[in-house]
């Protein structure tokens, strides 16, 4: 039996998920699990890595599904609730995955499909009849799940893991975190991404613990989980920590001493799959007294790096390597950087990706000759602690022969009282290569600039200063491309 369902098997009558207003045992998730891996494997004895996709939202439904395919010995695809048909059409096609796996509420937008590509549709539902069969045995090796990258640079491309790689990348954090059996967390992500699979809803049942579903995002929803006192564990993206300020800030005075005294009582909360904004952080911290844990991973490779559970958190900072986990930080020749200089993060270790997708040459350009993938991300060592500058190809900007941080000048910004928001890009420019450019969501109409460069300069060298400032609604559409995780119009996507 596969490492996280023999894990399962051990916790028995606990309760494993809380799903549409219904609690289901560890006994019960397995068995849909194995009725799930009966109906995909049909009269095959085992589906030989055969690539299985699946649009359920977050619920007992899809953790059962992907168990079950990966128990049939199948790769799961999780599909995004959100994406156009499109995009879904691509990752099938992609992955010349045969069989669909479709939630009711997604079965008229893929049904097509079924003649356009020769897929098998399957309703989810009609999988949990019957008994279960006897299933394969499944070597940790095999390919077990294909995540796809944003596509930010070319088109999108599929990230294999294998049972021993999702092992990895569960083990490091149930023992970093300190994960019990008495845990309770509420998972509010998306789950095509590691951050909601494996940080939340995999760390959870690999250590007997409870996985409340929320498939839609609500503040206040989450604020009564919070109130209702049974979450230990909280992790998110900063925009909900974002919204969730914005809730308590509305609140009756009354309610927001008992919604502040409430969120003390977790032991752990979490951000990631974005630059946390340090003035995010300082809030929070002043409305529930947690500071927030922040992390540093990808899809490739699972989480690296991650601020000490005990210990001081640095706000702007992402922490040390996880045990188990070689980073170096390298030049642009591939030459590891000496002191505090800025280098791209290389990682090594057993949570590393096996390949990307049937991409031989991405696959091979994605690492080092001596065997280090390249994650394309710029870090910098800062007093014991690694901080983020950004990526290479988005976030660094590169004006008079310096490499400048626009996730540091956004920090910056945000600090003004009169900015609620920005994102800083670098414009081409003749002189300078690219100059600095601050998009900002005000309080005013007009901030002049002058006011805003001295704000900078008490902060940041004079070569760092944004030479240019726009209000977001000014902002040209042949820059909207360029500004991707930093948008201010759109939710950044979880990894």
């Amino acid at each position: 039996m596969l490492p996280l369902l023999q894990k399962a098997s051990e916790f028995e009558r606990r309760m494993a998920v809380v799903s549409d207003g219904r609690s289901y045992t560890y006994n019960e998730l397995l068995a849909g699990a194995r009725q799930v891996a009966t109906h995909l494997l049909g009269s095959s004895n085992d589906l030989k890595e055969a690539p299985v996709a699946f649009l359920v939202p977050p619920s007992y439904e899809y953790t059962a599904v992907a168990w079950g395919i990966w128990a049939a010995g199948g790769i799961a695809i999780p599909l995004c609730m959100l994406h156009p048909l499109p995009s879904l059409q691509y990752v099938i096609e992609d992955t010349g995955a045969r069989t669909l796996v479709v939630h009711p509420d997604y079965e008229g937008l893929l049904r097509p499909l079924e003649k356009t590509l020769g897929v098998r549709l399957l309703r989810v539902h009609e999988l949990f009849r019957g008994p279960a069969a006897t299933l394969p045995g499944i070597g940790r090796e095999r390919r077990a799940m294909i995540l796809y990258t944003s596509g930010t640079t070319s088109k999108p491309k599929g990230v294999v893991t294998t049972h021993a790689n999702i092992q990895a990348q569960i083990e490091v954090l149930v023992k970093a975190w300190e994960w019990e059996k008495d845990d309770y967390i509420l998972n509010i992500l998306p789950l095509h991404h590691v951050h909601g699979i494996i940080n939340v809803m995999s760390c959870a049942l690999w250590s007997g613990a409870c996985c409340e579903f929320m498939p839609k995002f609500d503040a206040g929803a989450v604020w009564g989980a919070i109130r209702a006192g049974r979450l230990s564990l909280f992790m998110a993206v900063p925009t909900i920590y974002y919204k969730l300020i914005e809730y308590w800030e509305a609140a009756p005075e009354t309610d927001k001493n008992v919604l502040s005294e409430a969120g003390k009582k977790l032991r752990l909360m979490v951000s990631g799959s974005a630059a946390l904004p340090v003035p995010v952080m300082e809030k929070w911290q002043r409305i529930t007294g947690q500071t927030l844990l922040e992390r540093y991973g990808m899809t490739e490779i699972g989480m690296a790096l991650s601020n000490p559970y005990r210990g001081e958190r640095r706000p702007g900072h992402v922490g040390q390597p996880l045990p188990g986990v070689a980073l170096r930080l390298a030049d642009s020749s591939g030459n590891p950087v000496k002191g505090g200089a800025p280098g791209e993060i290389q990682v090594k270790g057993p949570s590393v990706f096996k390949e990307y997708w049937q991409k031989e040459a991405a696959t091979k350009a994605a690492f080092t000759a001596d065997g280090w993938f390249r994650t394309g991300d710029i870090a910098q060592w800062d007093e014991g602690s690694y901080k983020i500058l950004g990526r290479d190809s988005v976030d660094i900007i590169k004006s008079g022969g310096y490499k400048i941080s626009a996730l540091e000048i956004e920090d910056v910004l945000r600090k003004h009282p009169d900015v609620l928001d920005c994102a800083v890009v670098g414009l081409p420019d003749e002189a300078w290569g690219e100059i600095v450019a601050a998009f900002l969501v005000s309080r005013k109409e007009v901030i002049p600039s002058e006011s805003l460069s001295e704000w900078v300069k008490n902060y940041l060298p004079a070569y760092k200063v944004p030479r240019r400032y726009q209000l977001v609604d000014e902002l040209p559409r042949n820059v909207l491309g360029k500004v991707t995780k930093n948008t201010l119009k759109e939710s950044p996507s979880p990894s």
